[in-house]
């Protein structure tokens, strides 16, 4: 069975930056896209971030320009590069196929941006 691993999150002051980690088992990067979603206490979890198996990208208008998603295929590794951190990027932040998240949910990472 697939398992995800993410890493990374902390506790960062606004205008930080942080990068993300999702190591996967399994074979799961022959499936193809690979996302970045997020959880804020009290809202619903959302997809931020996406990469295919080729290299091309999508993005949330909320973090286009400030997040950068990268894959390492041959270390079925997915990376969220997050700069210029908000207060509203608060969350917990997953990694699971995009757009429609087929593996289970991993524990997730804890990003806190606060002064």
């Amino acid at each position: 069975q697939v398992q995800l691993v993410e890493s990374g999150g902390g506790l960062v002051q606004p205008g930080g930056s942080l990068r993300l980690s999702c190591a996967a088992s399994g074979s799961i990067f022959s499936i193809g896209t690979m996302g970045w979603y997020r959880q804020a206490p009290g809202k619903q979890r959302e997809l931020v971030a996406g990469i295919t198996r080729g290299g091309t990208t999508n993005y949330a208008d909320s973090v286009k320009g400030r997040f950068t998603i990268t894959r390492d295929n041959a270390k079925n590794t997915v990376y969220l590069q997050m700069s210029s951190l908000k207060p509203e990027d608060t969350a917990v932040y997953y990694c699971n196929t995009a757009p429609v998240p087929t593996v289970n949910w991993g524990q997730g990472t804890q990003v806190t941006v606060s002064s």
